[in-house]
This record gives C-alpha cells, sequence and structure tokens, in this order.
C-alpha cells in the first residue's frame, strides 16, 4: 500500500472506532493487538497483516472489505424494501437488516412477528449498546431481565422501551394479528 492508501485506511479505523465509542486499548483487546501498534496504524504510520486486519474488522463489527471501502463516505444511501438482508430468526418471524452496511453509528432492523411467536423461547443479550424497540403495528410483549426475573411490559402501536443491548430481552406477538416492530441500536454491536 502507498503512504497516502496506508493513511486513509487508519483514519477509516479510527473514525470506525470512535463511532462504536471504543477506546484504542479496547480494540487492541478484541484484535489480540498491542494498543501502540492500533495507534500507529490508525495515525498511518504502519501496516498491517490480511490476519491482523480481520481480526480489527471483526472487533469493528465489519469486513475486511469495509474497511477498504471509500465509498461509504457519499452522505446517504436508498436500499428498497424489496433489497432488505433477512436475517435467521425463529420460525414465524422476520428481521431485515435496514441500515446498510458498513454500520456507522445506528444499527436497524425491521421485524415481522406472526401470532404466536417469538424472538425465541430465552431472553437474549448482545453488547453494550443503547437499543430502542418501536412498535408499529399489532402488540408485543417485551421482556426485560434474565429469565424468572423479567418484567413484562405490552407494547401497541406507537410504544416504545428502551434499554441496554446487555440487559436480557425478548419480544413476543401473544396477540391475533400480525406486528411488525423497528429495532433502533447505538452504537452498533459488534458482529
Amino acid at each position: 500500500m502507498t503512504e497516502p492508501e496506508t493513511a486513509r485506511l487508519g483514519a477509516r479505523i479510527r473514525a470506525y472506532r470512535n463511532m462504536r465509542r471504543m477506546t484504542v486499548r479496547g480494540l487492541a483487546v478484541e484484535a489480540n493487538a498491542s494498543p501502540s501498534f492500533i495507534s500507529q496504524l490508525e495515525r498511518g504510520h504502519s501496516s498491517a497483516s490480511i490476519g491482523m486486519l480481520r481480526r480489527i474488522a471483526t472487533a469493528l463489527g465489519l469486513t475486511v472489505a469495509d474497511l477498504f471501502n471509500e465509498e461509504d463516505e457519499l452522505g446517504h444511501r436508498v436500499l428498497r424494501r424489496t433489497a432488505r438482508p433477512e436475517l435467521r430468526t425463529a420460525p414465524g418471524t422476520r428481521k431485515y437488516l435496514i441500515s446498510q452496511r458498513p454500520l456507522q453509528n445506528l444499527e436497524v432492523y425491521a421485524g415481522e412477528l406472526d401470532p404466536g411467536t417469538s424472538t425465541g423461547d430465552e431472553p437474549y443479550a448482545h453488547g453494550e449498546s443503547q437499543e430502542i424497540l418501536l412498535v408499529l403495528r399489532g402488540r408485543v410483549t417485551v421482556w426485560l431481565g434474565p429469565t424468572g426475573s423479567a418484567s413484562p411490559q405490552v407494547l401497541g402501536p406507537g410504544d416504545s422501551v428502551e434499554y441496554r443491548t446487555s440487559i436480557p430481552h425478548r419480544v413476543a406477538n401473544e396477540g391475533d394479528e400480525p406486528a411488525e416492530v423497528i429495532w433502533m441500536i447505538s452504537p452498533p454491536t459488534p458482529a
């Protein structure tokens, strides 16, 4: 890589790290590198092997290709409903990624839950971010907290709940009609 390319790569790594609210030390721990190496890489004073770039990308919730993509700075990106990537979920539920990769400051999902379905039998947690669940249509019950001590909240259209992603949570549609929800997470949780 040329010196300007190395500098631009370092600047993108620093920008993604800052978007994730990670410290240099935090990224170094996650990528199994030294903080001084990460600092030198971000300032364009060092280059990294493909293996190291993979570890850094994984720690940031990105792909190696995302680290080299300079086109994400265009300012706007359109995603048609029919082109939304679908994530594998529990039977009777569908979850679609709305925020386009590489994820920057915000991670957004649209969800559909058929009557009698849920995000799973057990509450789950992921990362240490802020999450908002907004109900667009139908009614859902949200459990926040570990199994056995979770407090259920019934939400209808226009209702929302905000919580840390580190708190175990679960969403169920116990009604007779389909439910549609949006999850918004900031900063994006690691992959």
